[in-house]
């Protein structure tokens, strides 16, 4: 399965994608909306794995792109919310179209757990 994964923050996408790519998931990253929609128009992802909060092209605005020209694509959104921890990104992220949304920091497990719920759904859809 293959997965993009957009952060802009290169220690948390460096970690992310050792996780996944240790979970046996062939991971692509981009550091920002922008880069990611670049990719995608090469390349099928079978997930999209998104911080919300970055530069150039958040994640909500990625996420409406993803879902208006990918439709099948599933999408996890994560977000630390920032300083203030407001979560009200990851409920924008899911009214957006998110599958599911996920609250930084995660556990490595959690988040194998998230991609194996998110892509069984769409298995039995």
């Amino acid at each position: 399965m293959r997965v993009l994964l957009i952060d802009d923050e290169d220690r948390i996408r460096e970690l992310l994608a050792t996780i996944l790519t240790d979970a046996d998931y062939d991971v692509m990253c981009a550091s920002n909306g922008a880069e990611a929609m670049e990719l995608m128009n090469d390349q099928s992802f079978d997930l999209v794995i998104t911080d919300i909060l970055m530069p150039e092209k958040e994640g909500v605005e990625t996420i409406m792109e993803l879902k208006r020209k990918t439709p099948e694509t599933r999408i996890i959104a994560l977000s630390g919310g920032g300083r203030t921890k407001n979560f009200t990104p990851l409920k924008i992220a899911a009214r957006a179209g998110a599958d599911m949304t996920l609250q930084k920091p995660i556990e490595p497990d959690d988040l194998v757990e998230a991609v194996r719920k998110v892509m069984a759904r769409q298995a039995v859809s």
